[in-house]
C-alpha cells in the first residue's frame, strides 16, 4: 500500500508560479505511475498530468500543456508538478494519485492523496 501526501498548494496571482510536491511513504513507490488530477466546485475530476515510473513517458491534459511540468525523484519518493502562468481556471483541489498504468482516468489509479487547494486570483 502507498500513502500519498500533497504539499505546496495555496493562493496564488493570475501569471505566477506554484510548485506542488507528492510524497509517497514507501520505496515501492518507483513502480507506480504517478499522475495528478485536479477537481473545482461542480465539476469531474480532470487529468492534469502523469508521469511512468522511470519517467520515460510524460503526459499532460490539454489545458495544462505548455504551462505545467510533471517530475519525479524515485530516490526521494516524490513526484513534484510545476505550474508557471496560472490561470483563475486552474483554480482547484489538486490530487496525487498512483497507479499500475498510465491512465488519463481516475479509475486507472490505485492510491490517492487527500487533495490541497490551489487558488489563483485574477
Amino acid at each position: 500500500q502507498v500513502q500519498l501526501v500533497e504539499s505546496g498548494g495555496g493562493l496564488v496571482q493570475a501569471g505566477g508560479s506554484l510548485r506542488l510536491s507528492c510524497a509517497a511513504s514507501r520505496r515501492t513507490f518507483s513502480v507506480y505511475v504517478m499522475g495528478w488530477f485536479r477537481q473545482a466546485p461542480g465539476k469531474e475530476r480532470e487529468f492534469v498530468a502523469s508521469i511512468s515510473w522511470n519517467s520515460g513517458s510524460t503526459y499532460y491534459g490539454d489545458s495544462v500543456k505548455g504551462r505545467f511540468t510533471i517530475s519525479r525523484d524515485n530516490a526521494q519518493n516524490v513526484v513534484n508538478l510545476q505550474m508557471n502562468s496560472l490561470k483563475p481556471e486552474d483554480t482547484a483541489v489538486y490530487y496525487c494519485a498512483a497507479g499500475p498504468r498510465n491512465s488519463r482516468l481516475p479509475s486507472g489509479y490505485d492510491y490517492w492523496g487527500q487533495g490541497t487547494q490551489i487558488t489563483v486570483s485574477s
